[in-house]
């Protein structure tokens, strides 16, 4: 049996909640198309880093992030009332980069691909 850290499990919770909570609550056409990839948590439970893309676009637009700052207090809110924690952890958003990375790999490898089927 494998034994998991409390504070990731704690980190997946906050992550299906908070995008329950995006979903479902937040009305803010600047978060409308974000998802929420991951959750670092410290070990005391006392901050949260909260990865998130944007669908559709390249790059996280300033527009989103700020939207995403706007809503960290509602959030922190909302997760008191439906998580028994004794401390809301610190939320903190960050643009997750690795879906970027992945498709730019994507690309480099269909081109390789087609180099090959023209030689």
């Amino acid at each position: 049996m494998m034994n998991f850290k409390r504070a990731d499990r704690v980190a997946d919770l906050i992550k299906a909640e908070i995008s329950d909570i995006l979903l479902k609550r937040v009305r803010d056409p600047r978060v409308a198309h974000v998802t929420i990839t991951g959750v670092k948590l410290t070990d005391d439970l006392r901050s949260a880093k909260v990865f998130f893309v944007q669908m559709g676009e390249s790059a996280c637009s300033e527009e989103t992030m700020t939207g995403m700052r706007k809503a960290t207090g509602f959030l922190k809110k909302e997760l008191g009332k439906r998580l028994q924690l004794r401390y809301v952890p610190a939320i903190t958003f960050v643009y997750d980069e690795s879906f970027g990375y992945g498709s730019r790999i994507d690309r480099l490898l269909e081109e390789i691909k087609e180099k090959e089927t023209d030689a």
